[in-house]
This record gives structure tokens, C-alpha cells and sequence, in this order.
């Protein structure tokens, strides 16, 4: 892939840049996603009382799950009003931390039998601190590379913090697959699950060295200096909303069944599978083998939409996500190895088409001095109604109906809604965000 770069950073400052976003990301993921499995196969059992269905503590633990998308979107308000003002560097470093420290101390919690109703109470208020971590990580790591990418390769460079969410879940999957394969399973629930979240110091402390040897965007200095000058350039949530209303909903909805899809291929599959008899050790099998593809299509599927278009490229992956369930689950129902990953490396390339371009669609719908807060809002706020409750609802609906097509029709309403957005928005492919900000400068004055 030739890429054109512009003056302004040049190609080794750009890799730079890009390896210190995803370096976070691929940490702060690793315990997102550690968390979802691990409410699957331990939490449900430990830190909840017992009702004797196995799918009772799976939906609490699930419950606990949702809190940490609910606490997204206020550390996306709070991270974006501040990012906007003092930059996207220091506060990504801040949310590194945030979400080790967190991630670790639930490795120490005692469990129910201990501590009876303080443990599922800590477990949530860690769990909350956690998503509040990451709300404000993603919009940070995505904007340190988009507004040091050249307009015509914005969605490429843009994707690849997106592919350290499936690096960050192949390292998870690793861990939890070792430990789960080597100890019993009275060990794993007893004391192994627990190594995997201590072991995120290590690499906490790794991807904060990296996050320290680069700073903000020309662009963004740029924006900031501006802003000092005009009284009237506002900040934040209110200001986003007032200016640019459309870019905020379109972002939301172009997130909605993205977000559910994903849920339901990594998180609620361990769910569905294991009820359907698969062990434990077979099913993270295949998502490992599935995260790995999904990191090769996600930067893939971002030079796709810097060549043909976002919208396009959104378009397909909205449209094949509205057929992948009806496909997908009666692959699951075989318990052949071969055909569940199949149905779960569908799931994931479809996801990657969709998820690759978000970083730049959402970059260029705002300008420089609001860029946080409106990309943190369009992303994190969808969470709430989204995959927060993805697994929360597959699991009831699993209990309730004991059928796959309910299941069906859910993932597939949601991924018509992305869709839709994708035929309303606006292509901006090789749009200048220097343009998009005196743009802005001009309605100010105006």
C-alpha cells in the first residue's frame, strides 16, 4: 500500500504515533475483555449467590458487565471537555493508570462465601472505574492518530488503534487459554483466574513508557491557540451538541450495531457455546484463532475505505452484519470446530469492515476545539443502549426462549439501524481537517 504523507509528519513520527496509541489500547482491552470472559466462566459462580441454573449468575454477573459501559460515556464527556482544552497525551497516560489499578484490585477481591454482598458491591464500583477509564481512552488514542495522518490515508493510520482491540483480546484469550488448560478447574476458580488480572501491571507499565515519547498534533496546538484568542470558540458536551448535532446522532447510530454484533460474536458466544455443552478450553480456542483474523482486517478493511469510500465500506459491513446471525447461530448448533469458527471469523471480518473506518468518520465530523468530546460522545454514549446489554439480553432471551432465532432477529434490527446511518451521512473521504476547522472559524464569526 503506498501512502502519501505530508509534511507535517513524516512517515517514522507517524509510526511512532500510532504504536503509542495502540500500545494503550491493546492494554486497556486486554482487562475490557478479560472482564467479559470472566464474567462467563467465573464471575457468575463467585461473587453472586447461588440459585442452582447456572444461567442466574451468568446474567448477574452480566449485569455487573453493563456497568462499565454505563460508566463509559462520562469518562467520555469528562476526558473529551478536558482533552479538548490540555491536550490528548497526558490524559490517555491518566487512563492508563486508571484502568490498571482497577483491573488489578479485582484480582484481590474475596468472593461471595467470604464477604457476602460486599464482593458483587466492589466488583461493580471497580468495574465502573474501569469503564470510565476507557470511555476517555478511545476517543484520546484515535485522535493522537488521525490528526497526524495525511488526508488520504486518515482511515488506514485511523484503524489501527481499532485493531488493538482484538490484539488486546488475543493476548486475554492467551492468558485465560493457558491457565484454564494447565489447572484444574477447582484451581482456575479458585486462585488462576485471578493471575490474569495481576498480570496487567506488567504490561500497564509498558504501554506508559511508550505512551510518553510523543505528544499532541501540530493540529491540535494549532486549534488550542485559537481557542485562547476567541472567548466565544466553546468546549464540551453542550457545545458539541449545539454545533454540530447531526455529526454527534450520526456517530451513535452508526455505532449501535457494530457494537451489539461484537458483543454477541466475543463475549455472548462463550455463553452460548459452553450452554450447548462446548468446553471452555475449545471455545477460547476459537475466538484466539478469530481475534487474529479480526487484526488483519481491521487496518484491511480502513485502506478500503481510504480508496473506495466510507460510506461504501460501511454500507457492506452494515448489510452483511443484518444476515450474519441467521447464519451464524445453526453453525453453532453443529458443535463441529470447524464450522463454529467459521460463523465466529464471519462475524469478525464483518465487524472489522464496519469498525476499521469509525476513527476517521468520526474525526472528520468535527472540528479540532470540540474533536473529543464529539468523537467520545458518538462512540461511548451508544454503549448504554448497546453492548452493554448485548450479552445481558442474549443470556435472557437463551433462558427464556431456548432458541437461537430470537437471538437472530435482535443482532440483525440493530445492524438495520447502522445501516441507515450509513445511507444518511456524508462521505468525507481525503477531507483536510484544517479545512473542517476554518470552517468552523467562519460559522464562529458568522
Amino acid at each position: 500500500m503506498a501512502l502519501e504523507h505530508e509534511s507535517r509528519a513524516d512517515l517514522s513520527h507517524l509510526k511512532k504515533v500510532v504504536s503509542a496509541s495502540m500500545a494503550g489500547t491493546i492494554v486497556e482491552w486486554y482487562e475490557f475483555f478479560l472482564y467479559g470472559t470472566a464474567a462467563t466462566l467465573v464471575f457468575g459462580k463467585l461473587f453472586f449467590p447461588q440459585t442452582g441454573n447456572n444461567l442466574d449468575g451468568i446474567i448477574a454477573a452480566f449485569a455487573t458487565y453493563a456497568v462499565g459501559f454505563i460508566a463509559r460515556p462520562l469518562g467520555g464527556v469528562v476526558f473529551g471537555h478536558i482533552g479538548d482544552r490540555i491536550g490528548r497525551k497526558s490524559l490517555l497516560q491518566f487512563s492508563l493508570i486508571l484502568i490498571g489499578a482497577s483491573t488489578f484490585l479485582m484480582g484481590c477481591l474475596p468472593g461471595f462465601e467470604a464477604i457476602g454482598y460486599w464482593a458483587p458491591a466492589l466488583l461493580v464500583t471497580l468495574r465502573f472505574i474501569q469503564g470510565f477509564a476507557l470511555g476517555g481512552e478511545w476517543g484520546g488514542a484515535v485522535l493522537l492518530v488521525t490528526e497526524h495522518s495525511p488526508n488520504k490515508s486518515r482511515a488506514f493510520w485511523g484503524s489501527f488503534p481499532q485493531a488493538g482491540v482484538p490484539l488486546g483480546n488475543v493476548l486475554a484469550t492467551i492468558v485465560l487459554l493457558v491457565l484454564s488448560t494447565f489447572l484444574t478447574e477447582e484451581a482456575f476458580l479458585a486462585w488462576g483466574w485471578r493471575v490474569a488480572f495481576w498480570l496487567s501491571v506488567i504490561i500497564i507499565a509498558i504501554g506508559y513508557y511508550i505512551r510518553t515519547q510523543v505528544s499532541d498534533s501540530p493540529l491540535f496546538h494549532a486549534a488550542r491557540e485559537e481557542a485562547a484568542r476567541r472567548d466565544e470558540a466553546g468546549h464540551g458536551v453542550v457545545e458539541v451538541f449545539r454545533r454540530y448535532p447531526r455529526g454527534v446522532f450520526t456517530a451513535m447510530a452508526l455505532r449501535f450495531g457494530e457494537n451489539i454484533l461484537y458483543y454477541m460474536v466475543v463475549t455472548f458466544s462463550i455463553t452460548y457455546l459452553a450452554y450447548r455443552g462446548i468446553a471452555t478450553s475449545r471455545i477460547l480456542g476459537l475466538l484466539f484463532i478469530g481475534h487474529l483474523l479480526h487484526v488483519v482486517v481491521i487496518p484491511l478493511a480502513g485502506w478500503a475505505a481510504d480508496r473506495v469510500g466510507r460510506r461504501p465500506t460501511y454500507l457492506l459491513g452494515a448489510a452483511l452484519a443484518i444476515a450474519w446471525p441467521f447464519a451464524a447461530f445453526p453453525m453453532f448448533d453443529t458443535g463441529d470446530t470447524a464450522t463454529m469458527l467459521a460463523a465466529i471469523m464471519a462475524g469478525l471480518v464483518v465487524h472489522g469492515i464496519m469498525y476499521a473506518p469509525q476513527p476517521a468518520i468520526m474525526a472528520e465530523m468535527f472540528p479540532t476545539r470540540m474533536r473529543y468530546s464529539g468523537v467520545s460522545l458518538g462512540y461511548q454514549v451508544t454503549a448504554i443502549v448497546a453492548g452493554s446489554w448485548a450479552p445481558l439480553i442474549g443470556a435472557t432471551m437463551l433462558r427464556a426462549y431456548d432458541d437461537w432465532l430470537p437471538l437472530a432477529i435482535y443482532v440483525s434490527a440493530s445492524a438495520a439501524v447502522s445501516l441507515g446511518a450509513a445511507l444518511v451521512m456524508r462521505e468525507s473521504r481525503g477531507v483536510s481537517l484544517q479545512a473542517l476547522d476554518e470552517a468552523d472559524r467562519r460559522r464562529l464569526a458568522a
